[in-house]
């Protein structure tokens, strides 16, 4: 199917579930309700393409994440989504500390970067790219974690700090809030395509 093509880079520590999350869309919009098998896609074929029919056109959606074999500051999206574990609160800081592994000689002030800065010193010629935060694994939110649960409220707040332009969380697991994830990542990834483009006018939105 010939359509426009827009590219999606999803960043975010390992681990946090940007694999599981692209895999269950993988299935189809069918698949985003309830408790579905999951057949995990392989790095090694990113991107992951997935074909979007709207009212008015066709898109080739692309999706990349950081662990992608070519390096993501090559690529020049047209839409970044930062993730996040709900389950750990180590992935949330480090929306805003990205520890860099060096030795410990060559370690500065400078190594520890904020996601959002990496985003905008990488792609500093695109002054409107819109930018999203995904909180991943819903489903292991837990009032028992000895380090403080993870309310949406304070992700939102963390995600507005970043001044990201929507805040979102799903569990790709049992589906919790994957369609509506799911048409607001597609929302913004075409709103891209027109001339006012995918970023919010009143600052971060909140799914």
């Amino acid at each position: 199917m010939d359509g426009e093509t827009i590219k999606i880079l999803l960043l975010g520590d390992e681990k946090c579930g940007k694999s599981t999350f692209l895999s269950r869309v993988s299935q189809g919009r069918q698949s985003l309700v309830g408790n579905t098998p999951i057949t995990l896609l392989r790095d090694m074929d990113q991107p992951f393409v997935f074909e979007i029919r709207s009212r008015k056109a066709q898109y080739r959606f692309e999706f990349f994440d950081s662990s992608s074999p070519e390096s993501w500051k090559l690529l020049r999206p047209d839409l970044v989504i930062v993730c996040y574990d709900i389950s750990q609160r180590l992935s949330l800081i480090n929306l805003q500390r990205v520890v860099r592994v060096l030795p410990p000689a060559f370690v500065r002030p400078t190594d520890f970067p904020q996601w959002i800065k990496e985003v905008k010193t990488t792609f500093a010629t695109s002054d409107d790219l819109p930018v999203l935060v995904l909180g991943l694994k819903r489903d292991l939110r837990s009032e028992d974690d000895p380090n403080g649960i993870i309310y949406p409220q304070e992700a939102y707040r963390v995600a507005q700090e970043m001044r990201a332009d929507k805040y979102m969380e799903c569990s790709a697991v049992t589906g919790e809030l994957m369609t509506e994830v799911f048409d607001d990542i597609c929302s913004t990834a075409l709103k891209t395509t027109t001339a006012e483009g995918g970023q919010s006018e009143g600052g971060c939105a909140i799914m």
